[in-house]
C-alpha cells in the first residue's frame, strides 16, 4: 500500500485513464439525465468555457461537472446501474464513505465496459453559498456561480473556470484563456483579476486582463 493511502484501490496510469475517458458524455447528455434535479450543479472545466463561447472549440479529454458536496446523493440517485469511483495519487477506489475525503473528484464508471463517463466534483459549500476549494474566503451565491446556455445547460461562470485553470496554466489552459478573454465583460475581467491577485499573486494572465485589449488570438 502507498504510504498515507487506504488499503485497496487500483493503480491507474495517465495513459490508461485517457483511454478509459474516450467515451465521456457530452454536456447535453448529462443535462438530460439530471433534468429536474434541484441541486445547483453545473458543467466545469474546458467544456464550460465552450458553452459560454457558444461552440465547441477543441477536443475534450473528459467532462467535468461541479455539485455541492452535501447534495451529491441527489446526483448519485440519477445514475442507477453505474458506479462511482474516487481517484488520488494514481489510484482509483470505488466510492465509499471511507475514501470519499481522499479527493473531490468522483468518476462515474460504466461497470459493463470500465469506461469513465463524467468527472463529478464534490465542492465545498455552505447551504446555498458556493465556496472556492482553492481559497475558502471566496464565497458566492450559486446564482452568481451557475450560468445557463440558451437551451438550459448549466455551466460554471467563465471567470471561475479560468481561476481554476490558472494554477497549472498548461498550453490548453492558456489557449482557453486567450480564446475566452475577448468575450469577458468588464465586471468578469475585474472579478478574475481580483481572484488571481488573491489566489495566484503575480500570475502572468493579470497583465492581459488589465491591458484592456487582451492578448492576440492565435491564428
Amino acid at each position: 500500500m502507498t504510504d498515507g493511502l487506504p488499503a485497496g484501490g487500483v493503480a491507474i496510469t495517465e495513459a490508461e485513464a485517457e483511454e478509459r475517458w474516450v467515451h465521456a458524455w457530452t454536456p447535453a447528455e448529462v443535462a438530460a439525465r439530471l433534468a429536474g434535479v434541484s441541486a445547483p450543479w453545473c458543467v466545469a472545466g474546458g467544456w464550460a468555457l465552450d458553452l459560454f463561447r457558444g461552440r465547441r472549440t477543441r477536443e475534450h479529454g473528459d467532462l467535468e461537472i461541479a455539485v455541492p458536496a452535501g447534495r451529491f446523493p441527489e446526483i448519485r440517485d440519477r445514475f442507477a446501474g453505474f458506479a462511482f469511483d474516487t481517484v488520488a495519487s494514481g489510484r482509483v477506489w470505488e466510492l465509499t464513505p471511507q475514501v470519499a475525503d481522499l479527493s473531490h473528484q468522483t468518476w462515474l464508471r460504466d461497470p459493463a465496459t470500465g469506461n469513465f463517463l463524467v468527472d463529478v466534483f464534490r465542492e465545498p459549500h455552505d447551504g446555498e453559498t458556493w465556496i472556492c476549494r482553492r481559497d475558502p474566503s471566496i464565497r458566492l451565491p450559486y446564482t452568481a456561480v451557475v450560468r445557463r446556455t440558451e437551451d438550459g445547460i448549466p455551466y460554471l461562470a467563465p471567470e471561475l473556470v479560468l481561476l481554476f485553470k490558472a494554477k497549472a496554466a498548461r498550453p490548453k489552459d492558456r489557449r482557453d484563456f486567450v480564446g475566452t478573454l475577448p468575450l469577458l465583460d468588464g465586471a468578469q475581467r475585474r472579478a478574475l483579476a481580483g481572484y488571481l491577485d488573491r489566489v495566484h499573486p503575480g500570475h502572468a494572465w493579470l497583465t492581459d486582463l488589465r491591458s484592456g485589449g487582451g492578448p492576440a488570438l492565435p491564428r
